[in-house]
């Protein structure tokens, strides 16, 4: 049974992306680099064409297509944190080296891919039964760029911080 995995274009930097993203997460490699076998219209011969590669055991394709397409928000990755030291991790991992900053857990990455580096907890504040509590966490989450597991704990419990 054919397995889906993503294909990201980039402009020239899939193999550095796939280097930088392979650093970053745990159980990760770069399993395939190939080169162009020709010209193309996005570069020469012998130029790095697809990187295959995984990260935490996922597939991923890197492809060297050119300028003609860029990464939005429509397509993003979510990590789920255990904790809060997990979360500061990879965001500050993920927005090393020129990338930004984002609402409600978003980043984007120096080569423009969004991230969600979103904590467990907050999906158990926001299924709560108790209706009240979560809308005050859900409206922490709305104010915040990187989530705050604390500050989200305590909107939830009613408590200003």
């Amino acid at each position: 049974m054919p397995k889906p995995y993503p294909c990201l274009w980039f402009n020239g930097e899939a193999e550095e992306a796939a280097e930088f993203y392979t650093s970053v997460f745990p159980d990760s490699r770069i399993d395939k680099v190939s080169r162009a076998a020709a010209d193309t219209p996005s570069g020469k011969k012998g130029d790095v064409i697809t990187v295959d590669f995984s990260l935490s055991g996922q597939r991923y394709v890197g492809l060297n297509g050119g300028p003609e397409f860029t990464f939005d928000e429509a397509i993003s990755f979510v990590i789920d944190c255990e904790d809060q030291a997990e979360l500061d991790r990879y965001w500050d991992a993920l927005v090393e080296g020129g990338g930004t900053h984002g609402p409600c857990g978003w980043l984007k990455d120096r080569f423009g891919v969004s991230w969600q580096v979103v904590p467990a907890r907050l999906y158990e504040l926001l299924k709560s039964s108790d209706g009240d509590a979560a809308e005050r966490a859900m409206q922490a989450m709305l104010r915040m760029s990187k989530l705050d597991v604390d500050e989200l704990e305590a909107a939830y419990e009613g408590v200003k911080v």
